[in-house]
């Protein structure tokens, strides 16, 4: 089993808003957004590019992966700020993607059990092409997932609090931000992208957490993975074909 045999399960949406938040954390990445992103003008459209992005990456073919790299580095031209941040940073982008890998795998696992080790290092080196297809070189990933363990670690032991980034995370968060049609669940996103993050991440973004929420987050866990296996494979990916 690699990447594509679980990647386009949908699921894996409940780790989109966390991802976010550990991006926004690395300081440079948040200003990028806070300035630059139209994210909490269209949700929905930012969602669904991202969501091409990995889909794409993951499941499609050389010619698309090669389209779709080039409609990303098109967004990211304007996204620079001289000596603050750049989006074609190689650094940043390595955070980005491993973002991505780390709660892709964290999902999951939280839906269908750990992994055997061989397992988690093929979906470990799939995942590369998450950056790779982009400014990444591949001599920047670390070279095994428990290395990579060791980057991330040190990665989110150094991020660093900023007010502009830590009032954008919570707007996102705020049901008033969400789209209309989605609002009455936007208590339980937050719940849940609050709830994948480490303490040290939401502390960075000032974003609450109380053993109530604790409670129902484990709750929510509990519940969902029984229910979602049940559910036709073919159902379940149908947003990674759309997309």
């Amino acid at each position: 089993m690699g990447l594509a045999d679980h990647v386009g399960e949908v699921v894996l949406l409940a780790g989109a808003g966390s991802a976010v938040m550990y991006q926004l954390a690395r300081k440079e990445v948040g200003l990028g957004v806070v300035e630059h992103s139209t994210t909490l003008e269209r949700p929905l459209d930012r969602l669904r590019t991202t969501l091409t992005y990995v889909y794409v990456m993951a499941l499609g073919d050389e010619e698309e992966r090669r389209a779709v790299a080039a409609m990303v580095d098109r967004q990211h031209a304007p996204v620079r700020s001289a000596g603050r941040y750049s989006a074609f940073d190689p650094e940043l982008q390595l955070w980005v993607a491993a973002t991505l890998v780390q709660t892709g795998e964290m999902l999951r696992e939280k839906v269908f059990g750990p992994m055997d080790a061989a397992t988690r290092e093929r979906v470990y080196r799939d995942s590369w092409v998450l950056g790779s297809a982009l400014q990444v070189t591949r001599d920047m990933w670390p070279p095994t997932r428990a290395e990579f363990e060791d980057y991330w670690q040190e990665s989110v032991a150094r991020l660093a609090p900023d007010p502009l980034v830590q009032r954008y995370a919570a707007r996102l968060l705020s049901s008033r931000a969400a789209p209309l049609p989605v609002r009455p669940l936007q208590p339980v996103q937050s719940l849940v992208t609050r709830g994948n993050l480490d303490s040290r991440t939401r502390d960075v973004l000032a974003l609450p957490w109380s053993s109530r929420d604790q409670a129902r987050y484990d709750r929510f866990w509990r519940l969902v993975p029984p229910v979602y296996r049940r559910v036709p494979r073919s159902v379940r990916q149908l947003p990674a074909g759309w997309c």
